[in-house]
């Protein structure tokens, strides 16, 4: 059996690869988090979730990678809409710097209630629907049930 160039360099190995490297930094970067004294005979410490999703992520990125098949056989799509991701790279940039100046709620309803808008939705009551209420019922759940807080932002601070 010969192996061909476009079989060895396909989509999905390629994906799995860059997953493999994010994992395996990842997983460098649980070995520097640090303990409490005593901690290295604790059963669960806070390494150990890290630690967890590190040796999943590996498995599955192995996996892919070794379970991939050419592009013309899977199926994938060929021609990649890049206007959209670029949609979506400034909508996550413009969240991360409203998030600090809007709040949660505001700054996350808007980039669900845009990443909506991007992906074509145009119906107000999807629109609308889909984001104010379910960020602000897990605003709720964040804050009042499980006790975290989130930063209201700099506008509501300084009414």
């Amino acid at each position: 059996m010969q192996l061909k160039s476009e079989s060895l360099l396909c989509r999905d190995r390629v994906g799995g690869l860059i997953f493999l490297i994010f994992c395996l930094t990842y997983g460098y970067q649980t070995t520097l988090i640090p303990l409490f004294p005593g901690d290295e005979y604790e059963a669960f410490t806070a390494r150990t979730l890290p630690w967890m999703l590190t040796s999943a992520g590996i498995f599955l990125s192995l996996l892919l990678i070794a379970m991939a098949q050419p592009d013309e056989k899977s199926g994938a799509v060929i021609g990649f809409d890049w206007r959209l991701l670029i949609t979506f790279v400034v909508l996550m940039i413009a969240y991360g710097f409203g998030l600090t100046w809007l709040g949660f709620v505001l700054a996350t309803s808007l980039f669900l209630l845009a990443g909506f808008w991007a992906l074509g939705e145009r119906r107000k009551s999807i629109l609308f629907g889909a984001s104010f209420p379910f960020v602000t019922a897990f605003w709720l759940l964040l804050t009042k049930v499980l006790d975290i807080y989130l930063e209201p932002g700099y506008l509501f601070l300084s009414l």
